[in-house]
């Protein structure tokens, strides 16, 4: 602020004249902000006074060269003293006032000028007395502190300066600095063009100049570099842009936008050459605050430095996210939205108008479409200035014609991109699975075609004309986890069927044996029972888990009994449930009968069985004792077997007989199908404890024969009984045993047959009545014949784990054949972008929910809308519209698209004409590719782009990077093209270092069909 004059004066003029000059300065200069006027020391000026008022030059007071030694505290630092007042120790005099006092009577050698500036305080208008006093010094030497003095009308950008010059920084050096109030508290000073006073730096303040790394780092920020060790830095040279981007959880479409978006020249070279600095927009209300800007000029800055395989974009991601709330978190997104929403925010931090005028379109009322283009364009960048409108947009003519009235509107508007729709076929392929109602015929795979916008009874037909079963007879379910997600009805549409969705389709039996029965459908799930009892959930229930495919059957209301269905089921699974082998059984009666006479337990287990005997009455009941005993009891309950259960086996004689054994299957007590009874003895204190269990499973091991018992409970109870009476005679006991043994071994081999029997007749399975989700709910597992009937009925077929191991084929439960349709190929639908770009130009009429108000009419309109091209920019954005939603569908379109990589000739596109001089070509070549793989939920996103300084091009996914070659790069994956006009290309001239490869392999990336 201070600067030293020269004590040489030149000759006065008189001094009248010099007292009417200086008298009419002083009185009529108003003070103006950021003008400077200078203070003088009070005694001189009223020496100098009194001097011109005498009129005598050789008067005695005469006041010498202008002097302010007793303004100051002392003449080394030429500091001002504190609280100095106006008029009493200085006087404010103007600029042209002092420069005219200056030269007529010079000043004090090596004393500095006190110059100060008019500063806007926010109640008046003053000169600051004193400046704001600023420690300097740099970040990578905060020990080295200097003070400067600046006012408060100064910019931050003189401050940068000074710093530059006072501690020899390099000009193409890039600063920025920071503000350091107390020992933690820093703040970013990003806004060059402010000033102090708006930036509240105060006296006693610290700012601190950080400069950018080599790598493009900063060291004040430095982000965690992929395999890159701090002593790596100095020494990886790769070729500048060949850099990946670490995915930081569902953010491979924001890295494939950026890499495209880093390949894009014009772009790339404004940040990399700083231009960005002076163009900051931070008082936009429609931008970022310049935060976005920098933010990408930090990423592309080190992804261009040559020194990282991998850059992690932590920050630009959270930057993203706090001006974007749809970008917060990790959520997978589009990358198209992703780029027009940073294009945008890029354009507004950088946008070069800083106050935005209205401006009032106008119509063309049929004026020429020269000029109204050119009109709306000059409009267009009234507004918006930027580099990003300099590189990325273009012009398209809008022609809207009223059906009512032919009223004809035509507009112009700009375009950052082009979004170009896709044909769409009428007509979709699907793949589905066809279940046969043979048992032996294994799952057949069909792929058939079928009308996008078509029902599920258009699905059945197609699959009719393939199988040559009638559709009627057809039901079609999804299948997710081993259990139905949804069983379709004939007039829903096919558009709630995805291509990734399991589709079986079932067929049904033609015809009931009554043709006045009614039916019911049958939802039939797999499920596997755990060892054990689950308690945690308040019952006493096995737990179970579902496995294998579903089935779908039509049934009578009279086959809907736990009897019939068992021998529905043994047919419907005879592909791959294996049935129990007569030969098996004999070798399980023979050894279970030697397991009997040798094992001395077995009496004990026996005696506690509710229909033996113990005790005395042994000798006296023997001969009544076996199983033909417990074969009268049950005969009043025969009412509900059936014919098939009876060949089966399974009637209510044999299930009760089952119940009230020791060997019930629902206690899981065998440890494998078919064993021997003497394998499952218990001791009388083990008995009694899982009295508990027994009483509990009655119930389910009602199920699994079919009929009711209704003896069970006076069963248990007797068994109940035995038990006690066995426990209370525990001395008596050992005596009789020994004279009951001749006996005893008679009725071991009785009760050995016996059991062996019921081993024969055990089901493979139980039937449980479950709900859609396959779990039990309270009130179904009732243990009745008859299930509830409803349409669709669920039930469970519950397999021991053993008896799944011994009897289920699980391999061939998952087989399944493939028709020929299956065998031939899919082709890929192939269209040209030309036809993309045809199809946007195409006339089309507006949608209800979008109409245009006609002037002439006075009311809105379906009108009919025209699009076409009328200038390009240098960089084309290409939009594919692969995701399309409809009415009555939503999918992605996987046609491949045929993209030139060169030579994009749009000359028969453009309404307005090239090949003049001031025209430039309308020819493009490819230089980045944005690639979707996936389906509309979710998928991954990769992309391909052509390095700008070696001319090859490199494959983007996330943080890993390899060479590509051109023919790779056209896929129907391709979703956003990047086109740079032939004219503004410039070829490549620097050839590739050796170690240019940057590639992550030893991390863990996805590849291209790889899901985030």
């Amino acid at each position: 602020m201070a600067s030293t004059c020269s004590g040489v004066a030149t000759e006065p003029p008189g001094l009248e004249t010099q007292r009417a000059e200086i008298e009419t300065l002083m009185r009529e200069e108003e003070l103006r902000v950021g003008e400077s006027w200078y203070l003088v020391d009070c005694r001189w000026f009223e020496l100098w006074k009194e001097y011109v008022k005498t009129g005598d030059q050789n008067s005695p007071s005469f006041p010498g060269q202008i002097d302010n030694t007793e303004l100051f505290e002392n003449l080394e630092t030429y500091r001002l003293k504190e609280r100095l007042v106006e008029n009493e120790d200085f006087v404010l005099v103007p600029a042209e006032a002092w420069r005219k006092l200056l030269s007529w009577y010079g000043m004090v050698p090596e004393q500095p000028a006190l110059e100060r500036k008019v500063i806007d305080l926010p109640s008046t208008v003053k000169v600051e007395i004193y400046p704001v006093e600023i420690f300097l010094c740099l970040h990578s030497n905060m020990e080295e502190v200097v003070t400067e003095q600046f006012s408060r009308t100064d910019t931050i950008y003189t401050i940068q300066n000074v710093m530059q010059k006072q501690f020899e920084v390099e000009e193409d050096a890039e600063p920025r600095l920071w503000m350091k109030s107390s020992d933690t508290s820093c703040e970013r000073l990003r806004n060059t063009q402010m000033t102090v006073l708006d930036t509240c730096l105060a006296p006693g303040m610290t700012v601190i100049m950080e400069l950018r790394n080599a790598d493009g780092t900063w060291p004040s920020s430095r982000p965690q570099i992929m395999r890159n060790s701090v002593e790596e830095q100095d020494t990886y040279r790769g070729q500048p842009g060949v850099c990946g981007l670490t995915n930081l959880g569902n953010t491979c479409f924001m890295n494939s936008a950026l890499q495209c978006l880093s390949n894009t020249p014009p772009l790339t070279e404004y940040f990399l050459k700083n231009l960005f600095l002076g163009e900051l927009n931070f008082t936009n209300p429609l931008g970022m605050k310049g935060e976005i800007a920098e933010a990408y000029a930090d990423v592309i800055k080190q992804m261009w430095s040559g020194r990282h395989y991998s850059v992690v974009p932590r920050i630009f991601k959270t930057k993203v996210g706090h001006f974007a709330s749809q970008f917060l978190g990790y959520q997978q997104h589009d990358s198209q939205e992703l780029l027009s929403f940073l294009l945008d925010g890029l354009h507004e931090d950088l946008n070069r108008v800083k106050n935005k005028e209205y401006i009032e379109l106008r119509d063309a009322d049929g004026r020429p479409d020269q000029e109204v283009a050119e009109e709306a364009w000059r409009n267009h960048r009234r507004r918006n200035d930027s580099v990003i409108v300099d590189t990325f947009h273009g012009l398209f003519k809008s022609t809207l014609v009223c059906p009512e009235c032919q009223k004809v509107s035509v507009t112009f508007d700009p375009f950052c991109y082009l979004s170009v729709p896709l044909p769409i076929s009428k007509e979709r392929v699907m793949e589905v699975f066809f279940v046969s109602l043979d048992p032996l015929s294994k799952p057949v795979q069909h792929r058939v075609v079928v009308p996008k916008a078509g029902k599920v009874i258009d699905l059945c037909t197609a699959l009719s004309q393939a199988t040559n079963i009638p559709a009627s007879q057809m039901v079609v379910a999804d299948v997710f986890n081993h259990r139905f997600y949804k069983i379709y009805q004939v007039d829903e549409s096919l558009s709630c069927i995805l291509d990734r969705d399991d589709i079986f389709v079932y067929e049904l039996s033609s015809s009931c044996v009554d043709e006045e029965e009614e039916e019911v459908l049958l939802a039939v799930y797999m499920r596997e029972r755990s060892h054990y009892r689950d308690y945690g959930s308040g019952g006493s229930n096995y737990s179970t888990s579902l496995f294998g495919h579903p089935l779908l059957m039509a049934l009578p209301q009279s086959q809907c009994t736990r009897d019939a269905l068992y021998q529905v089921f043994l047919q419907r699974l005879a592909r791959y449930v294996r049935q129990p082998d007569p030969a098996e059984e004999v070798e399980e009666e023979e050894e279970e009968e030697e397991n009997g006479e040798d094992n001395d337990e077995e009496e004990e287990l026996y005696r506690n069985q509710p229909n033996g005997v113990s005790g005395d009455d042994i000798e006296e009941d023997s001969e009544t004792a076996g199983p033909s005993n417990r074969v009268e009891q049950p005969q009043e309950n025969t009412h509900d077997v059936t014919e098939d259960s009876e060949e089966a086996g399974t009637s209510n004689t044999v299930e009760q007989s089952q119940e009230n054994t020791h060997g019930d299957e629902q206690n899981n007590a065998q440890s494998e199908p078919g064993s021997n009874g003497a394998e499952e003895e218990k001791t009388e204190e083990e008995e009694s404890s899982s009295e508990q269990d027994r009483g509990s499973s009655t119930e389910e091991g009602q199920s699994a024969g079919g009929s009711t018992d209704t003896n069970s409970q006076d069963a248990a109870d007797g068994e109940q009984g035995a038990a006690e009476a066995s426990g209370k005679e525990e001395e008596e006991d050992e005596e009789e045993k020994d004279d009951a043994e001749p006996i005893a071994q008679v009725n071991k081999k009785a009760v050995n047959r016996r059991r062996c029997a019921e081993k024969k007749q055990k089901p493979l399975f139980i039937i449980q009545a479950v709900n859609s989700n396959g779990t039990t709910e309270r009130g179904m597992a009732d243990g009745g014949n008859t299930l509830s009937l409803s349409s669709p009925l669920y039930v469970a077929i519950d397999w021991d784990p053993d008896m799944k191991k011994k009897y289920y084929n699980e391999s061939e439960a998952e087989r399944y054949d493939k028709d020929q349709s299956m065998k031939v190929p899919q082709q890929h639908t192939t269209v040209q972008l030309q036809e993309c770009i045809e199809l946007f130009t195409t006339v089309e009429t507006l949608e209800e929910e979008n109409p245009w108000y006609c002037p002439t009419c006075k009311k809105h309109q379906l009108a009919t809308k025209k699009l076409d091209l009328w200038s390009l920019p240098e960089v084309l954005i290409i939009h594919l519209k692969r995701f399309s939603y409809t009415k009555y569908s939503r999918e992605k379109l996987d046609s491949i698209v045929e993209f030139p990589l060169r030579c994009l000739d749009f000359s028969g596109c453009l309404l307005r004409k090239t090949g003049t001089d001031s025209e430039p070509p309308s020819r493009y070549d490819l230089i980045a590719v944005s690639n979707h793989y996936g389906g509309l939920r979710d998928g991954h996103y990769t992309s391909y782009a052509q390095n700008k300084d070696n001319g090859r091009w490199y494959y983007f996914d996330d943080s890993k990077v390899t060479c590509a070659k051109e023919e790779q790069i056209v896929t129907n994956a391709a979703y956003l093209l990047f086109y740079q006009r032939q004219d503004k290309i410039r070829y490549p001239t620097l050839p590739p270092p050796d170690n240019h490869i940057a590639s992550s392999n030893h991390d863990s990336v996805p590849g291209p069909m790889d899901i985030d």
